[in-house]
């Protein structure tokens, strides 16, 4: 039994051009990562990313929206076009935005094995798979260090604008933007029993997820703080679509790896946290639900009274319940369940942190290390927060922000519709550490940590070393001008003097590891070289 599978994270970032509030976000995005790929890599590679394997529009549920009914937002898997010329920052840059017919096409494979690029008019950063949330940590905060590379590159080149970067999921003006999360779970689990057994957990974790929002409402009309930003842009329990009616499950059955053995689950509702006991019980406690989830068809365990458990947990209108515990700071509402009762958010955690222990019990499996931090800390967070939540303020994010927007409202007698407050919540999640208000609380020791500076430095550079992200990312890092495109799932060469392109495929996340291939790499001068290796 372990919290630990395959999984990663994906953060649009919210961008700003200061003094210009109106300026083109789809053009700065382009710039962000333009110049990212020229000052931060060094050298940029020719590779594109290759999407012939992507399909967003193929529903778990059983069928495949057609192309021309889908809402453009969808059509993530846009054709390759030709890369942009040029070898400086301003260059590059310019390139994107002259040479792209579309600029949200910029994209960059990093050496960390992680994905830059513009989607729906924001940077980016999708983090290599890991197989962990302590990992998922590092290389997550990895994504801030190279949002604040590109932001510091662009203040630093006169011709180009300044941009201010936010790791946060609304405007203020009615738009949100996504983080999501992504875990590959055994194809075996039915996709329904999967989503059903999964939604009163995802509703209520933002009791210890949510990184808090100044104003009630998408556009933030009604006055108060709430739990979560993404909340209030729930409007359906389930559904394909990302941009529009958001859904608290998410359908699209694109695995990025063999669709016999697995499927990923693209959970759309959740916050970008910057602290990080948040991301990392986000990710781990998600892992084990799933872990519960999983047992009864996967590893033939019977785990049937705490799956009924689960299933108890059911709730009568989901989407509304969303809203009820994001707008419930004081975690005391009682939502109703389905078949009648009521409970609160921390219980119906509760619940599922006590089936989860029970079948771990039923297996007489012992955990690792990980897990059972993950499950300590869980229960921890859940008692204090039944009991005295202002002590969680180090762990989680709404509390540390909800802290010192109530200290300024108390100094200046301050009301909630006040323009100061959404401008604090802003400037907390500003990624420059000068500005950013959470870095401040960090800088003084008032949040807690659990990765180092040096290993996030590290995780920039360097790929996870157990996923096939290690042989992607190296791929770039060693032979970067002959790769031609690479996905999450292959890496397309072109080596002089081939007749053809030569696709690696990475059907399988955990193959490609550095105990794989890394002696391959080592022994390999070139392309070419480990191409006919890997042949043999």
């Amino acid at each position: 039994m372990s919290v630990r599978r395959v999984m990663g994270i994906e953060t649009e970032y919210g961008i700003l051009q200061p003094g210009r509030p109106n300026a083109n976000p789809m053009l700065l995005s382009s710039h962000v990562v333009a110049v990212h790929a020229a000052a931060r890599e060094g050298t940029r590679t020719r590779a594109r990313w290759d999407y012939d394997d992507e399909d967003p529009l193929l529903d778990a549920r059983g069928f495949h929206l057609q192309r021309a009914s889908a809402h453009p937002s969808m059509l993530t898997n846009d054709p390759e076009r030709p890369a942009p010329s040029g070898d400086g920052p301003q260059e590059l840059a310019r390139s994107l935005v002259e040479e792209y017919e579309d600029p949200g096409a910029a994209n960059v494979i990093l050496t960390n094995g992680a994905r830059l690029y513009v989607d729906h008019a924001h940077p980016e950063y999708s983090s290599p798979e890991v197989t962990g949330p302590l990992d998922a940590v590092r290389w997550d905060r990895a994504g801030e260090l190279v949002m604040l590379a590109s932001v510091r590159a662009l203040a630093s080149t006169p011709a180009l604008p300044d941009v201010a970067l936010y790791k946060n999921n609304v405007d203020g003006k009615g738009a949100t933007y996504g983080t999501h999360e992504n875990f590959l779970v055994d194809r075996a689990v039915p996709f329904a029993q999967l989503a059903s057994r999964l939604m009163p957990f995802l509703v209520t974790r933002q009791v210890f997820t949510g990184a808090g929002r100044v104003g009630l409402g998408q556009r933030g009309e009604r006055p108060g703080f709430q739990i979560s930003q993404r909340a209030d842009y729930i409007e359906a329990e389930i559904g394909l679509e990302t941009t529009l009616r958001r859904p608290i499950v998410n359908t699209r059955d694109e695995p990025h790896a063999d669709p016999d053995r697995w499927r990923r689950l693209h959970v759309i509702f959740s916050d970008a946290n910057l602290l990080e006991v948040a991301t990392y019980l986000k990710l781990g406690t998600t892992s084990l639900v799933l872990w519960l989830i999983e047992q009864s068809e996967v590893a033939g365990v019977d785990v049937g009274p705490m799956l009924a458990a689960v299933d108890a947990l059911t709730l009568r209108d989901p989407v509304s319940a969303t809203h009820l515990v994001s707008h419930d700071v004081a975690l005391t509402e009682r939502l109703e369940l389905a078949d009648g009762r009521r409970m609160t958010a921390l219980e119906i955690q509760g619940a599922y942190l006590d089936a989860v222990r029970d079948a771990l019990a039923r297996t007489g499996a012992e955990p690792d290390d990980e897990t059972r931090d993950v499950l300590d800390r869980w229960e921890s967070l859940l008692r204090r927060l039944a009991e005295d939540p202002a002590s969680c303020a180090r762990e989680v994010e709404w509390l540390a922000k909800l802290r010192l927007l109530e200290g300024m409202r108390r100094r200046d007698h301050l009301e909630w519709d006040h323009p100061r407050l959404a401008a604090v919540d802003l400037q907390w999640s500003d990624v420059r550490p000068e500005r950013g208000l959470y870095h401040r609380l960090l800088s003084a020791g008032a949040v807690e940590t659990l990765v180092t500076p040096e290993e996030v430095e590290q995780a920039v550079s360097h790929p996870p070393r157990d996923t096939r992200a290690y042989f992607r990312g190296e791929a770039i890092a060693r032979f970067g001008p002959q790769v031609s495109a690479a996905s999450w799932d292959s890496v397309i060469f072109d080596v002089p003097g081939a007749p053809t392109l030569q696709r690696v495929p990475m059907r399988d996340p955990l193959r490609g590891t550095e105990a794989h291939v890394g002696a391959l790499l080592e022994a390999s001068p070139d392309a070419g070289s480990l191409l006919k290796a890997l042949g043999t």
